[in-house]
């Protein structure tokens, strides 16, 4: 049984909030295969085999039809969330950003798919035996990184920042971070020490991307937690059970986009239907889980984004 989150609290990659690592990782290896032309992460199905869960491996290998375990808008989601942050990253690069940090990076695998040009540097933070598991892995995968891969292994909740700059991090430069699906991870008091701690280390030029929901109305976290429950009820009879609503740290927060506004940061922001929509994919009907409202957040440090 998974257990509410608090802090100071543990996991790997298949179990408690770690486990959702593995799970989005396995949606990514469904939806390369629905659609390559958005999404296109070859290391996404072996590292889901490795991690060892059978279910997952047996959804991400195609084995087993997603069915009622991973809907079509959930593969469209993990579609558009994919190619959002690719393209962030791509276009930083092509405006001359030599540094990026991944934030959280489980089983991203940004830093061994991406064309990054020559001399670019890529951090990835996470725990470190998530940074041990994914390093090892693709090795033994015969995967060889696509920039100056260097990581960070150090819990988000502990000294990050200490352990970047000994990985060789630079605040002086200009640098690309991503915090993708992790903001609703974490209380509302260390999401805000988290944007305030990247802006403190981003140089004018820096760029940030991150996404969040809106604060809810009356009811509508009720909505998600239902939803939630009947998801995990799904798995459940698959044998496997996470509890999805325990995993997440529900009430009210700093939205992301006025928040970093106020610290700088010149933004654009994004619904998840506008990607839908920008992507000629289908529009949200059964949003039990409130994913429309998410909004995704880009931008530039000291400069007006166009």
């Amino acid at each position: 049984m998974t257990s509410t989150r608090h802090d100071g609290d543990s996991w790997d990659l298949a179990s408690s909030v770690g486990a959702t690592a593995t799970m989005a990782a396995a949606v990514r290896a469904i939806a390369t295969r629905a659609d390559p032309s958005l999404i296109n992460d070859p290391f996404a199905e072996p590292l889901v085999r490795a991690v060892g869960v059978d279910l997952l491996t047996r959804l991400a290998s195609g084995e087993m039809d997603p069915g009622d375990l991973v809907g079509p808008v959930s593969i469209d989601v993990a579609k558009i969330r994919t190619k959002f942050y690719d393209e962030f990253f791509l276009d930083a690069a092509k405006a001359g950003v030599t540094q990026a940090v991944i934030l959280a990076s489980g089983l991203d695998s940004r830093t061994y798919r991406l064309p990054w040009p020559a001399g670019t540097v890529v951090y990835e933070l996470d725990q470190p035996q998530v940074i041990e598991f994914k390093t090892r892995t693709l090795a033994e995968l015969g995967a060889a990184p696509t920039a100056d891969r260097r990581v960070a292994a150090v819990d988000l909740r502990d000294d990050w920042p200490a352990a970047l700059r000994t990985a060789g991090f630079d605040p002086a430069r200009p640098t690309a971070w991503s915090a993708e699906g992790l903001l609703g991870y974490l209380p509302p008091e260390a999401q805000d020490r988290l944007l305030d701690t990247v802006t403190e280390l981003s140089a004018p030029g820096s760029r940030v991307a991150t996404e969040n929901r809106p604060n809810p109305k009356p009811g509508d976290e009720n909505k998600t937690k239902e939803g939630l429950n009947r998801i995990s009820d799904s798995w459940r009879k698959h044998g496997y059970a996470p509890d999805m609503v325990k995993l997440r740290y529900f009430g009210e927060r700093n939205e992301a986009a006025p928040y970093l506004t106020g610290l700088g940061w010149a933004l654009n922001a994004f619904s998840t239907q506008d990607l839908l929509t920008a992507n000629n994919l289908p529009p949200l009907k059964d949003d039990e889980l409130s994913m429309g409202g998410v909004r995704y957040v880009s931008g530039v440090l000291g400069k007006t984004t166009k």
